[in-house]
């Protein structure tokens, strides 16, 4: 499932409409941005938590349904000022990154590195040769991946993802999408209608989200 141009503005013009209702807002802030981003050692700006193992996908879901998480993959590449910036902004939000070590066992890959990864069906690539199977061509890039180890089992390519975020979103996108796939509504609703849904909530409790800050 994915959000085309065309439900993107729609939605858009539907949180403009919502914002003019004059809500309180939600504390979604970001830490301060002259913080330095933490760099690892293929250059990709990274995060302490995220996860650092062999790269077997497999063994990945298996561990992430133990720990009551999904499996998600970040793609990224040195270089990539989006990435800074959800490195900066959005992983830096005390709400989003609870929630995503709370709910998501993330993996990051570089689009352009040389690490083996072996996928869920056993073959091994580089990371450059499996971003190339699975369609990756933007960065950042975010995968999830269904909660079930056998909804994946011998599959290969996007056929195995649950749901794909591509590009840089704002805080308060990003956090409605951890929130529409770790809730499991990617299964029976689409992104436009959770995040209308998720407005005329928090509409309706008098709080005004910071929608494109």
């Amino acid at each position: 499932m994915s959000l085309g141009r065309r439900t993107f503005l729609q939605a858009g013009a539907l949180f403009g409409a919502l914002l003019a209702s004059g809500m309180r807002s939600v504390n979604l802030q970001a830490a301060s941005n002259d913080e330095e981003v933490l760099k690892g050692g293929n250059g990709l700006y990274t995060q302490p938590w995220f996860e650092d193992g062999f790269l077997e996908l497999g063994d990945e879901i298996k561990t992430a349904e133990a720990d009551g998480k999904l499996l998600a993959i970040i793609y990224e590449q040195e270089g990539c000022p989006y990435c800074k910036e959800l490195h900066k902004v959005n992983l830096r939000d005390p709400i989003i990154k609870e929630f995503m070590q709370k709910h998501f066992r993330v993996i990051q890959l570089d689009i352009r590195g040389d690490r083996e990864v072996t996928d869920f069906s056993g073959k091994k690539y580089s990371e450059k040769e499996f971003c190339r199977v699975y369609q990756v061509n933007f960065t950042p890039t975010v995968s999830f991946f269904p909660p079930e180890p056998s909804a994946v089992e011998n599959k290969t390519g996007r056929e195995t993802e649950a749901f794909r975020l591509t590009g840089y979103w704002k805080p308060f996108h990003f956090e409605t999408v951890l929130r529409f796939v770790h809730s499991g509504s990617y299964k029976k609703d689409t992104l436009q209608n959770y995040l209308r849904d998720r407005l005329h909530e928090l509409e309706k409790k008098g709080k005004q989200p910071k929608v494109w800050n």
